[in-house]
């Protein structure tokens, strides 16, 4: 679905730039599903859950093209 934004944006900025984003985006994802676990006393377990269904959400989209 996403993917062939996310090529083009990756041919625009390079691959190095583009994998650094990636990197800040994907991290900033993390930080707000463990701030909605701590804000609504999750566990751990459930955390990792949300992150890799993040994840595997993220692939089918094309987002991680």
């Amino acid at each position: 679905m996403f993917a062939a934004i996310v090529v083009l944006i990756r041919k625009y900025l390079g691959q190095k730039k583009f994998n650094q984003l990636r990197g800040k985006l994907i991290a900033l994802h993390v930080q707000i599903i463990t701030r909605f676990c701590d804000r609504f006393a999750m566990d751990r377990t459930t955390r990792q859950h949300l992150i890799r269904l993040a994840h595997d959400n993220g692939k089918r989209l094309g987002l991680l093209a």
